[in-house]
């Protein structure tokens, strides 16, 4: 066992509480980002259109949207539950950033040029062109389900675990969060957003920084932890088990990764408004390819955190000595424990953590109130002034800001670690939705009918094996081995500790097998299923014929890969499918703007304009039927 040359405060006894200095440091941090979005409201008052609100006007620079970007799903949930991975388990989680890598290919190959082509506000503009009315409203559930979920538990995972260890209020944390999320994204809208997380990338880079290089001051060197860590089978890079139960694997963390992530950047409200905010689709996929190299940075980061936390901690585990209840607990305790006598570097280290909440849960905020003007206001009021639209929106905001705590009461209750429990949800709702958009994507031979059973069928399975998981208490890998060896405690404590060391707990196995599947590979079973399901029915109920489908709702997937092809090649690759007569959506074309988006050029008659339904030009599938300008095809 190592012999560690220094004392936690838990073995001293000293105070970790907040000094006032890190109060002050914490408050500005929360005050910078409520005067963003004063700012924003001040600035562009007079500008009225939600579409300014909802998408900052189409001309956002590519710097600040990539760091928002990675800011929006590189969570409070990353900073606690990535470094707790690394203590818990092992480094193999690091390998999910060749996913990254293969979700940033697919996104910025399939589903990003098709939703900025279209023109659209909200993916599920594109449903509803594609699927119809039903779909879209079972999308649009599931999706904002998702994402309450996913910002309760980031709202309520750190206020707990800083609560535990700071003493600082659990509830008042997490309302003032929200407040301050509510606020500035109701006030200053997407610019307010972008430009806030933009900050907060910048404090989160810096609170992770700092505990880095504390800790290995600690250590006495990054090399002396890397090499305690290895010594206690932390350090794992190339797990080759393909078995689907394996927790964490190379072929987990690149396929299933890669398909977790798409459906974050690929198609997600979130991060899908932010790609299309840009002047062309080129610099959507460019600043696509910035966030990559900004989020393998802070995860890499963020996991060399979690390696030096373990050869802190290593002699003596906090849990095992019941000085905190979970591993998500460990990052403010780390922190209280290297940087605690440096009065307002604890404080920047918690803003850190909070910086990664209040970027998560205003993007979600902003995505949801961008569906429900779209796919629930604005369908059943098309005329509503453009005033009214963005006063809409931002009463959206507040409304969801409420909403959002009282879900994080329900996730109170929450068990398991905040990193898994994320994923799982995500894996669970995200996959059938990346699976309905993919289907519609690329293949163009997919009805209604194909689309609203794979949605269902893909929901059901994924929801039966995800719950039947966790009603059975699977336990699928067990945790690496932890010391309470070293610990410099009482003898109270330590005959406590000796107590719970020695329980044995019995594991269940009377359970289907199919329950001990990787939490990872939920998404990639959401999306197989549903293509599965989608085509089966399609072909049963009459599938669409490719060549009476808006083109824009369709992916060239061989163009785009295979470029190299001769034409006439790629042409019979598009299966009927017409992407000749697609005119693309561009701010710089009047019609596409008219019209709302990307249309079919065969169905827009110039002096005729006004007796074709937008919907039938945008290429919304029933129009075609008994319609007498379906012969023009």
């Amino acid at each position: 066992m190592w012999n560690r040359t220094y004392s936690y405060n838990f073995e001293t006894g000293k105070s970790v509480y907040f000094h006032t200095y890190d109060y002050v440091v914490f408050g500005i941090t929360l005050g910078l980002s409520a005067s963003i979005g004063l700012f924003y409201a001040i600035k562009d008052r007079k500008k009225k259109s939600e579409n300014e609100f909802l998408l900052a006007g189409r001309n956002m620079s590519v710097f600040p949207v990539a760091l928002s970007l990675m800011s929006s799903f590189i969570s409070a949930v990353t900073l606690l539950g990535t470094p707790a991975e690394m203590y818990r388990y092992n480094t193999m989680y690091w390998f999910i950033v060749f996913g990254f890598l293969i979700s940033v290919i697919l996104s910025n190959t399939i589903y990003i040029p098709v939703f900025y082509n279209l023109g659209i506000t909200s993916v599920f503009e594109y449903i509803y062109l594609r699927f119809g009315t039903l779909v879209r409203v079972i999308a649009c559930i599931l999706y904002m389900i998702m994402m309450l979920i996913y910002m309760a538990i980031v709202l309520y995972g750190p206020s707990l675990a800083l609560n535990a260890v700071t003493g600082i209020s659990l509830w008042g944390s997490m309302i003032a969060v929200c407040a301050v999320c509510t606020l500035y994204t109701a006030l200053g809208g997407m610019k307010a957003v972008v430009w806030t997380d933009t900050i907060q990338v910048l404090i989160m880079f810096s609170g992770m920084l700092i505990l880095l290089i504390f800790g290995c001051k600690k250590l006495e060197g990054l090399d002396v932890a890397w090499r305690v860590a290895d010594e206690n089978d932390r350090i794992k890079f190339f797990i080759l088990n393909p078995d689907p139960s394996e927790r964490h694997s190379v072929w987990n963390m690149i396929v299933g990764g890669g398909f977790i992530w798409t459906g974050v950047y690929g198609i997600n409200q979130a991060q899908v408004q932010r790609a299309v905010s840009f002047s062309s689709l080129s610099k959507a996929k460019l600043s696509l390819w910035v966030n990559l190299v900004c989020i393998v940075s802070i995860l890499s980061l963020v996991c060399l955190v979690g390696v030096v936390m373990f050869a802190y901690y290593s002699t003596c585990d906090p849990v095992l000595a019941g000085i905190v209840t979970k591993s998500d607990q460990l990052i403010p305790l780390f922190a209280m424990d290297v940087v605690g006598d440096w009065h307002g570097l604890p404080g920047l280290v918690i803003s850190c953590i909070f910086s990664g909440s209040l970027s998560t849960v205003s993007s979600g905020f902003n995505a949801i109130s961008a569906i429900i003007l779209k796919d629930f206001v604005l369908v059943c009021a098309p005329n509503m002034p453009t005033g009214t639209r963005t006063i809409i929106s931002k009463l959206i905001v507040l409304l969801a800001g409420g909403v959002c705590l009282a879900v994080a009461y329900v996730m109170s209750q929450l068990t398991s670690s905040i990193l898994t429990a994320t994923i799982t949800i995500y894996g669970l709702l995200g996959g059938p939705l990346l699976g309905v958009f993919t289907l519609g994507m690329l293949f163009p031979w997919a009805n209604k009918w194909g689309g609203l059973f794979g949605l269902l069928s893909s929901l059901a399975v994924n929801c039966w094996i995800g719950f039947g998981a966790f009603i059975n208490k699977v336990v699928v890998t067990p945790t690496s081995p932890v010391t309470t060896e070293g610990c410099r405690l009482n003898l109270t404590t330590i005959e406590t500790i000796s107590n719970i060391t020695t329980t044995s707990i019995q594991k269940q196995e009377d359970y289907l097998i199919i329950y001990k599947m990787s939490y990872i590979w939920f998404t990639g079973l959401g999306l197989l299923v549903c293509v599965v399901f989608g085509l089966i029915v399609s072909f049963i109920t009459g599938a669409t014929d490719p060549k009476k489908i808006n083109p824009g709702l369709i992916c060239p997937i061989f163009d785009e890969v295979l470029p190299c092809l001769p034409k006439k090649t790629r042409k019979r690759l598009h299966f009927g499918v017409r992407h000749e007569d697609f005119v693309k959506f561009s701010k710089d074309n009047p019609k596409t703007i008219e019209i709302g988006g990307g249309y079919d050029r065969t169905l827009y008659i110039a002096e005729n304009t006004d007796k074709i339904p937008h919907d039938a030009i945008r290429g919304f599938p029933k129009h075609f039927e008994n319609s007498d300008y379906n012969t023009r095809l």
